[in-house]
């Protein structure tokens, strides 16, 4: 595959890994809503570590959830998944740079570097999906609150955090798309072709005058 290309997907992955460290600590994952409310004193928004509060003088107040076993279990599970993002990103960064083509770590093993592209690129995949997972898990919890008329607690709406998330999520799916496809499958190196002169292929044994005149001037040359 061309470098340029690879490039390319390196640096979406790249991009997609720095989005998932932004959107890990973001504090916006989901705001309390306006709608219905006539005057609005607080907003209270959280995040998968704690949840703040700020009043109408710009004041804000957050504390960190207590306990994580009294947390809800899509939270939990979002952040496993957010932190196993993280992981595979790094991994699959490292991988990326060594299978690259234009790079001269790993040698000049080019089947080799090839096939280490492609776990770079099934990294970028597994970071993308455990992220598309839990941003979208947990936006499903929000929206689900949401539209529920018999909810009692607050009702929130999505926050930037999100979407910060789910923008993360497409660049590294894309990229790991790009670099799984460059990964080369064959299993031989490639050599350079023996000697070719005229349809006639010598491959170590010394050539005959026959075999030479016949390549030279046809076999109708000779009875």
């Amino acid at each position: 595959m061309d470098s340029i290309v690879e490039v390319v997907a390196l640096i979406l992955g790249f991009v997609a890994w720095v989005m998932v460290g932004i959107s890990i600590p973001n504090r916006y994952w989901k705001t309390s809503t306006v709608d219905g409310n006539v005057i609005t004193t607080s907003t209270i928004y959280e995040n998968l570590w704690m949840s703040c509060a700020t009043d109408s003088t710009g004041v804000h107040n957050c504390r960190e959830f207590p306990s994580l076993l009294a947390l809800n279990g899509y939270i939990q599970a979002s952040r496993a998944l957010m932190i196993a993002s993280i992981i595979f990103g790094t991994f699959g960064l490292v991988a990326g740079l060594i299978g690259m083509q234009c790079s001269k770590a790993g040698g000049e093993n080019y089947v080799l570097k090839g096939r280490i592209a492609g776990i770079g690129g099934v990294l970028f995949l597994l970071q993308g999906l455990c992220t598309m997972i839990s941003v979208s898990w947990y936006a499903f919890n929000i929206t689900q609150d949401f539209f529920d008329p018999f909810y009692p607690g607050t009702k929130f709406e999505i926050g930037e955090g999100l979407y910060i998330g789910w923008c993360s999520a497409v660049l590294a799916i894309v990229g790991g798309a790009v670099f799984t496809c460059s990964c080369k499958l064959g299993t031989e190196e490639k050599y350079p072709l023996p000697y070719q002169a005229r349809g006639t292929v010598y491959s170590g044994a010394a050539p005959t005058a026959r075999s030479v005149a016949a390549s030279t001037y046809g076999r109708n040359a000779y009875v």
